[in-house]
């Protein structure tokens, strides 16, 4: 177990190294001067001349007129230790404004996933026992539709049903959940509700697939026979077997929902972490994307680890080498 966790790290790093090369090559590929950007928004407008020794010396000052292979050194190195430079726009601390938009992201990703595993098991269990009724069909129908529809939409849709036929509206912008509870779940609960919206019917399907792969063995039979109670057979003997699958689905998920936060901060207007890499993404601002892309690198990373560590705790008769 230990030289697979360490060969996994190993590996994880290197992914981590092509990805901020990858992210750091593409900022500065993109056409067009991040100083002359910077330049612009301070002088107020497009029309204001600007020089070319105003763009060199705006430039020495933020660090662009080193070599790039002594700019992508000096920004990694510093991201190890935890100093994620400076952003060229808000002239703030990366890391500092990461901290405080960070608990927003999290608490978001963690409501999804409570909300998706809370309902897509039951959704998935009873698709499986009742197979082929109308309840089978339409749980089938409710994950076609999550499958088919983007998130975005159905939150743009909400938005606009919501005001236009009820005169309502999901509460906008963002408490602490230690300065209010009840506001800051009222905040989260419907880009919370859309945003596992896809993972609640992807880990639904996974495990009607799986649970009705199991309940055809003959162990289950044999269970029954015994006379045995549905619910005993299904909570006691399959399921464990069936959730081995769906356990690579709900760490995907978790991963994903982090990583598509970005969508619904931004339609909800919410301050995290997604929402701040998109303004960072407008602006170009090369320390705030490059060091907010590799974060989500290393979440997902990680969380793929702990999807392989959790498959030894459920089935034990797995070994990891």
């Amino acid at each position: 177990m230990r030289s697979y966790v360490i060969r996994r790290l190993w590996y994880g790093a290197w992914t981590l190294v092509l990805v901020s090369l990858l992210i750091f090559a593409i900022l500065r590929i993109a056409p067009g001067d991040v100083a002359m950007m910077i330049a612009m928004s301070q002088s107020g407008g497009d029309e204001v001349e600007i020089s070319d020794e105003q763009l060199e010396e705006l430039r020495e000052a933020l660090g662009l007129n080193v070599p790039l292979p002594r700019q992508y050194w000096n920004w990694i190195t510093g991201y190890v230790r935890g100093d994620w430079g400076t952003s060229l726009f808000r002239s703030r601390d990366v890391f500092q404004q990461f901290s405080e938009k960070w608990p927003l992201t999290l608490e978001l990703g963690l409501l999804s996933l409570a909300i998706s595993l809370i309902l897509s098991i039951p959704l998935g269990i009873l698709m499986a026992v009742k197979q082929d009724t109308w309840m089978d069909y339409a749980g089938r129908v409710f994950c076609l539709l999550g499958l088919s529809i983007p998130n975005f939409w159905i939150a743009t849709m909400l938005l606009m049903a919501g005001m236009y036929w009820f005169d309502w509206n999901p509460r906008l912008g963002w408490t602490g959940f230690t300065e209010d509870p009840y506001n800051n779940l009222q905040m989260l609960f419907w880009p919370a509700l859309i945003g596992g919206y896809s993972a609640i019917v992807t880990k639904a399907r996974m495990l009607r697939s799986t649970l009705l792969e199991v309940l055809k063995q003959d162990y289950i039979r044999t269970a029954h026979s015994k006379g045995l109670r549905g619910f005993v057979v299904v909570y006691r003997h399959a399921m464990k077997n069936a959730l081995l699958p769906v356990v690579t689905v709900i760490g995907i998920s978790f991963a994903g929902v982090i990583g598509g936060s970005v969508i619904m901060e931004r339609i909800f207007n919410l301050p995290g972490v997604g929402n701040y890499l998109v303004e960072g993404m407008n602006q170009r601002d090369y320390p705030v994307v490059q060091s907010l892309v590799t974060f989500f690198a290393a979440w997902i990373v990680l969380v793929n680890l702990l999807v392989d560590l959790t498959y030894g705790w459920i089935d034990p008769r797995i070994r990891l080498n």
